[in-house]
């Protein structure tokens, strides 16, 4: 799955086209180096996100294309940045 499709469907990020923004400037890592809206994710990325002064550091469990409210939050385990 996509990088900014997941961030979306595990509502890390409220919008897909957010999403993407984030990834283009840069605020997006993965395993350490900055990633593309197209990066594929995968069970044990480990993903941090840049929310101007603040840092979410998250691991992927799950991907799946679709996630019901209770069940996106299983979809990642936050880490301490």
């Amino acid at each position: 799955m996509r990088l900014d499709k997941y961030l979306k469907v595990s509502r890390i990020i409220k919008r897909r086209t957010v999403a993407n923004e984030a990834c283009d400037h840069e605020r997006v890592t993965v395993n350490g180096r900055p990633a593309k809206a197209s990066y594929d994710v995968k069970i044990g990325d480990i993903l941090e996100i840049r929310f101007g002064s603040k840092t979410l550091r998250a691991e992927v469990l799950a991907v799946g294309e679709h996630a019901k409210k209770d069940e996106a939050a299983q979809m990642y385990r936050e880490m301490e940045p």
